[in-house]
């Protein structure tokens, strides 16, 4: 994955990330995208809305950056 320095991290906007407030799971590039699926359930002390907002912005960054995701939601991640 493409790392990101603490200073490119602390350099990106709000909106730039899955979970904005916290900004948790940056959302740059194809390896960001599958990291933030595959990291989605350790994010702590979020609301299912936030949840469900973050998998939008996800699934977006999916469709900008080529990256397949077979999940229609947040909550069949690792159920298959």
């Amino acid at each position: 994955m493409a790392k990101l320095s603490t200073e490119d991290r602390d350099d990106l906007s709000k909106g730039s990330f899955a979970f904005p407030k916290q900004r948790k799971e940056p959302l740059e590039n194809a390896s960001h995208v599958r990291n933030a699926v595959a990291r989605f359930n350790q994010v702590k002390d979020v609301s299912d809305d936030e949840r469900d907002d973050a998998w939008k912005r996800i699934k977006a960054a999916a469709k900008k950056h080529d990256v397949e995701i077979s999940e229609k939601s947040w909550r069949e991640i690792g159920k298959s």
